[in-house]
């Protein structure tokens, strides 16, 4: 699916790609902890029928309480540290004659 508009310097056009079941439930697990809740929004963000949507957050949530939730303190051996990486600007100046 993509929309166009003419523009002076011709055609524009924007995809639209719907999400894939896995991501609307995905999001729908992001916004609530009810089972049909999740089922009804991530069925509205794609379009497919409820009861289909529904089987498939029931297996979802099924996969996600079976598997070990794991908690990392800062400090650990093995955990994630951020990196900062910042860029130096270097100031010329318009006399500056050293190039």
């Amino acid at each position: 699916m993509s929309e166009g508009w003419h523009t002076k310097f011709g055609i524009r056009r924007v995809r639209h790609d719907p999400p894939t079941l896995e991501e609307a439930i995905f999001a729908a697990m992001g916004i609530t902890d009810d089972l049909d809740s999740q089922a009804e929004i991530a069925a509205s963000l794609i379009g497919m029928p409820f009861d289909v949507v529904h089987a498939e957050v029931k297996k979802t949530a099924r996969a996600v309480t079976r598997s070990p939730t794991t908690r990392v303190i800062a400090g650990e051996q093995g955990a994630l540290r951020s990196v900062v990486v910042e860029r130096r600007v270097v100031r010329r100046f318009a006399n500056d004659r050293r190039l």
